[in-house]
Parts: structure tokens; C-alpha cells; sequence
């Protein structure tokens, strides 16, 4: 069995999962095992995945979380993978499209010998022209301009690396790395930033591979606009909207 399990947390994603799923089964390296995790989804999200895995190029795991929040998903799939051998661990998610070489470049960071992987994202082809793709990759410098600027993520509360932004929805990680940490919260997001102050509180392996690219949707955004979205990141909550915008 490969030593790389790729891991899927998915709520509510019947309509948009399957191009997902397909983008994983079009890699250029798929030695991998999936897990597919349903987060108390009833609109046939499992189904979909469940059917996929019958023609899977790949062994396929379908698991349900009945705790609504990605970081239950997600952390009940990396243990459920932890726990069946493997030792080299990645995430995207279910309204994501990983380009064809994303596991061949998160297998590569993590064999130099990282610990975590931060990978690009931009916005989906799908959804956006060059010029909203192009003002998508502002906002994301922004915000990770702001992330690196934060008092709050300074080295002085015993950070031992500097802080970049992470996307949850395209990371890797080793097996031994995401239990020292604890592993991912147990919450509803936002995670990921979480996430990755544990690990700067315990390691400086910690790498950006920009050959390891996912499309991200935009949903959020335009359900949220800018401040919203913002506030959101942020740990402020939601405001007058709903956790999620699905």
C-alpha cells in the first residue's frame, strides 16, 4: 500500500465533488490511497464518492463524520489513514481541482524533507476569466502580506519559523509531524491557520512548493464580498451570514 494518503473532507458537495474526484484520478503520480470523508452531508455526496471508487485508478475510503466542522473531517481522515500505514499525508477539498502534478510535487517536498507542504492556489478556471483570476492572486498576497505582518503571529510568541500563508485546501504533511502537533483542530473553519501556528511552534520544516497547484473555488467570496471574507479569515465569525455559504 503507498506510503501517500490523499484526504477529502466534503459537506454538501454532491454537485461539485465529482470534478474534484477527477482531477485526483487524473494525476500524474496516483500511488496513493483516498479517503473521502462525508461530513454529515444528505445531499448524496457519499454516493458519489462511493461510486467513483469503483472505477478508481486508486483505493478509494469512504468515512462519515457525523461532527459537522472540516477540522473533524479532516482529522478524522488523516487518523483514519495514520492508522492503516501511511506516513506521508496531503488535503484538498471537495469544491477543488488539484492540477495533474499536485501529489508528484507533495511526494517530492516532502521526500527532501519537509515536514509540511503549502502549496499555490488560485481560483478556478470555471468560475472566473483571467481577469478574476488575476484579482483573486492580489487578494491572496494581501492577505498573506497581512498574515506576515500580524503582531499575533510574531516569533516572540515562540514561533520558530516565520509565518506564510497556508491554504488548508492544498497541503501536505508527514504522519510523524501532524501527531506531534496535536493535529488539526476540531472545529468548524477557519483551521488552517491553527493548524499552521502548531506546527511553526514546533518545527521550521515548513516549505511552499509552487509546482504544487490546486484551483480553488470562490464561493465564499462572492457569498461573504471582500469584508466578510476577511472577517471570516480572521476568526471573527461569519457575521449576519451563516458558517456556510453552500
Amino acid at each position: 500500500m503507498s506510503a501517500l494518503w490523499v484526504v477529502v473532507p466534503a459537506h454538501q458537495e454532491a454537485a461539485r465533488i465529482g470534478a474534484t474526484l477527477d482531477a485526483l484520478a487524473a494525476q500524474s503520480d496516483r500511488d496513493f490511497t483516498l479517503v473521502v470523508v462525508d461530513n454529515a452531508s444528505d445531499d448524496g455526496t457519499a454516493g458519489i464518492a462511493r461510486d467513483f471508487a469503483e472505477r478508481a485508478p486508486f483505493p478509494v475510503h469512504v468515512l462519515h463524520e457525523p461532527d459537522k466542522g472540516v477540522g473533524c473531517a479532516v482529522d478524522t481522515g488523516f487518523r483514519y489513514a495514520i492508522g492503516r500505514g501511511a506516513s506521508l499525508l496531503a488535503r484538498t477539498d471537495a469544491d477543488c481541482l488539484p492540477h495533474p502534478g499536485w501529489t508528484r510535487a507533495a511526494r517530492a517536498a516532502l521526500g527532501r524533507g519537509a515536514g509540511l507542504v503549502c502549496g499555490r492556489i488560485d481560483a478556478r478556471r470555471d468560475e472566473h476569466g483571467p481577469l478574476g483570476r488575476a484579482a483573486f492572486r492580489g487578494m491572496v498576497r494581501v492577505a498573506a502580506f497581512f498574515g506576515r505582518v500580524r503582531p499575533a503571529h510574531r516569533r516572540r510568541h515562540g514561533y520558530l519559523a516565520p509565518y506564510r500563508m497556508h491554504a488548508g485546501n492544498n497541503m501536505a504533511v508527514t504522519a510523524r509531524l501532524y501527531e506531534a502537533v496535536g493535529g488539526m483542530p476540531r472545529r468548524p473553519s477557519p483551521t488552517d491557520r491553527l493548524f499552521l501556528n502548531r506546527v511553526r511552534r514546533h518545527t521550521t520544516a515548513i516549505v511552499h512548493a509552487r509546482d504544487m497547484v490546486v484551483e480553488n473555488s470562490t464561493r465564499r467570496l462572492r457569498a461573504y464580498g471582500i469584508v466578510g471574507t476577511a472577517r471570516w479569515y480572521l476568526d471573527r465569525g461569519p457575521g449576519h451570514h451563516g458558517e456556510d455559504p453552500r
